[in-house]
């Protein structure tokens, strides 16, 4: 395969996978990259190194060499990480404590650090302030996070967080999660 420099990669690790690491904090990415790589071949492609490869746009024979350390995977370090963060906590497990955390109701315990430096905007204009937003995320919004994917639903469950921020809760109305738009990567997650 020749398609190894087509691939464009997204920068840094990921909203889904900062969720993950905070949420289970005992099933964080091994640090070795051919862990990483052992991992993901094994539990996200049933262990097909071909399959693997094929996902990634490379040689069967790159993925061997990642997983036996003789070459380091630089240019997908960072999805790999992903990935490896991804295939530590099993359906099975982010269900488990998705309820965990919904048991706590309302108050949950954990919240969201939304930056407002640069890229928060509410129904289209900046809202630029110097203090960021401390959001008290439910134990269903926490629950939904423990239980997400991929990168758009953090984001949408995060929208919906700000949306009864400024709503004064879910009681008032007139803003909905559409109205606003930042940078997910501008997110921080505190609590227990």
């Amino acid at each position: 395969m020749n398609g190894e420099n087509e691939e464009e990669e997204i920068d840094g690790p990921g909203m889904n996978v900062r969720v993950k690491e905070f949420l289970f904090r005992s099933r964080t990415a091994p640090a070795r990259a051919t862990t990483q790589a052992t991992h993901v071949r094994d539990r996200k492609f049933n262990g097909s190194t071909k399959a693997m490869a094929a996902a990634y746009g490379v040689t069967p024979r790159t993925v061997s060499r990642w997983i036996d350390g003789s070459r380091k995977p630089v240019k997908y370090a960072d999805r790999l990480h992903r990935d490896a963060t991804e295939v530590q906590t099993t359906p099975l497990g982010r269900e488990r404590r998705a309820r965990e955390i919904e048991a706590r109701g309302d108050r949950s315990g954990i919240g969201a650090r939304v930056g407002r430096a640069n890229t928060f905007q509410v129904r289209g204009s900046d809202a630029v302030r110097a203090r960021d937003i401390h959001l008290d995320l439910t134990g269903a919004q926490v629950a939904a996070l423990a239980r997400a994917t991929e990168e758009s639903e953090v984001q949408d469950i995060i929208k919906q967080a700000l949306a009864n921020h400024f709503n004064g809760g879910s009681v008032y109305g007139g803003f909905s999660a559409d109205d606003f738009d930042f940078d997910i990567n501008d997110v921080d997650y505190s609590g227990s």
